[in-house]
């Protein structure tokens, strides 16, 4: 299977814009062990102080904060349903991306700000201040124009490569269940 050409990306934007601005299901929850690894189950649990307990976070996270402590904004990896489908062609030989869960809903700054809160089953997670740029492995994995079309002028802000948030009250997060935006209090 090929990747996804620049084209193809540029004319799916309008698609992945026009999703459902709230009330997505939850589908593909993914645990990520060890690097590289993969693990999809029926429900995650996740806390404000571990994270996703099993995963690598509390010891082995991407970004940390000044006193070294893992970044608390990184500990939940949304990615839309739309982009996932669009990118990942060959799900027999191209690992998942590891996105702790799937959502057919619009991620970016105007549907999402930064602080938002979001009802995911039994947990509160909110909007973090992360942007998620896509590494190098996003790049091997689905293309260079892909690694390119998330960080390209404009883009950013529609957080294509998905969503990162914190733990804002522990809770189960189960397949099948609904992210919801909460109001402000």
């Amino acid at each position: 299977m090929t990747q996804a050409t620049k084209d193809e990306l540029y004319r799916a934007i309008p698609d992945i814009l026009a999703a459902p601005k709230d009330g997505a299901v939850i589908d593909m929850l993914c645990l990520r062990p060890g690097y590289g690894e993969r693990k999809f189950v029926d429900q995650i649990e996740v806390t404000r102080s571990g994270g996703i307990p099993g995963e690598r976070w509390v010891t082995a996270p991407w970004l940390r904060l000044e006193d070294g402590k893992p970044h608390p904004g990184i500990q939940v990896c949304v990615l839309q349903k739309r982009v996932l489908d669009l990118v990942w062609r060959d799900r027999e030989n191209t690992p998942h991306p590891g996105d702790t869960f799937i959502v057919d809903m619009e991620l970016s700054e105007a549907n999402l700000p930064v602080g938002q809160l979001l009802l995911a089953g039994g947990a509160v997670l909110k909007v973090s201040d992360v942007f998620n740029d896509a590494c190098v492995k996003w790049k091997a994995r689905y293309g260079a124009a892909a690694k390119d079309w998330v960080t390209a002028p404009g883009h950013p802000e529609l957080r294509l490569r998905g969503l990162l948030c914190s733990v804002e009250r522990d809770g189960v997060i189960r397949n099948g269940d609904s992210l919801t935006k909460l109001a402000a209090d």
